[in-house]
């Protein structure tokens, strides 16, 4: 094994710890609007500030994965802790969201248990050695529930020229993308383990 792959502390993984930092601040300032506003500022702005924060930890989960495969420092702990990173950010904000009243609390619980269930699958599968790659579902789930995470957080409707809840309309087609995609990695799971 190279340095490189061998080195827990790569751009990666160093990528992922950000990520699992910006969570909780996020998830904060989503509860917590009072605490800029009550200082005078607009609560547009703190949508503003959650959303940049979601933004920018988003871009890290994509330029983790991609430098990882570039500069080939893949590590176990990449492994785990990028789709860990990856589930403290999306379930950090649906979770801020429903707390506010933003969110449906039915689409966020099916979407955590899901989420939880396939982590704990892809644990199994790091520690037995088995490569179940994401799907092109898996990648349109994530990029849908960034979208109606971003939408929700901002409260946009679309300047108010379509006669309906934008947001969850997207929230609730990002419901029906994460189950596709969480079946379609459990067969694929279930596959690679009988071969193995």
């Amino acid at each position: 094994m190279s340095n490189t792959k061998s080195t827990i502390l790569n751009t990666p993984n160093i990528l992922a710890f950000i990520r699992v930092l910006m969570a909780p601040i996020m998830f904060w300032i989503i509860l917590s609007p009072e605490f800029f506003t009550d200082k005078g500022i607009h609560i547009t702005w703190v949508y503003y500030l959650a959303a940049l924060i979601f933004v920018m930890a988003s871009i890290t989960d994509f330029f983790d994965g991609y430098i990882a495969r570039m500069l080939d420092q893949a590590t176990l702990l990449g492994k785990i802790l990028d789709p860990l990173a990856d589930k403290m950010l999306t379930i950090g904000a649906f979770l801020a969201l429903m707390m506010t009243g933003d969110a449906n609390p039915w689409a966020i619980y099916i979407i955590i248990v899901r989420e939880l269930f396939i982590t704990g699958l892809r644990t199994v599968a790091v520690a037995e050695g088995i490569d179940v790659g994401a799907s092109f579902a898996g990648k349109v789930k994530t990029v849908t529930q960034m979208i109606a995470i971003g939408f929700l957080i901002m409260h946009w409707d679309l300047l108010g020229f379509v006669p309906f809840a934008v947001d969850n309309i997207l929230l609730w087609f990002a419901v029906v993308l994460t189950l596709y995609s969480g079946a379609e990695y459990i067969i694929g799971f279930t596959k690679a383990f009988k071969d193995k």
